[in-house]
């Protein structure tokens, strides 16, 4: 079971509406993202609670659906 890139996006699009967003798929198996997010939301957090957005906005696809996710999060 694999996660395409559209739908990887859509989660995320969801999350931080004003993001941008920039998704690799690192082997060509929908299993292996790396993904660089700038969002508004992440201003003043920590790069933790910045990557625990992220997760809670993938709804529990993380280590499921999605195996391996290489994450870039800043703001503005």
């Amino acid at each position: 079971m694999a996660m395409s890139v559209s739908e990887l996006e859509d989660y995320l699009r969801d999350a931080f509406p004003d993001a941008q967003i920039k998704i690799t798929d690192l082997a060509g198996d929908g299993d292996h993202y790396s993904c660089a997010i700038t969002s508004n939301a992440f201003k003043g957090l920590t790069r933790v609670k910045q990557h625990q957005l992220v997760y809670q906005a993938l709804q529990g696809h993380m280590g499921g659906k999605l195996h391996a996710l290489a994450l870039q999060t800043s703001a503005p």
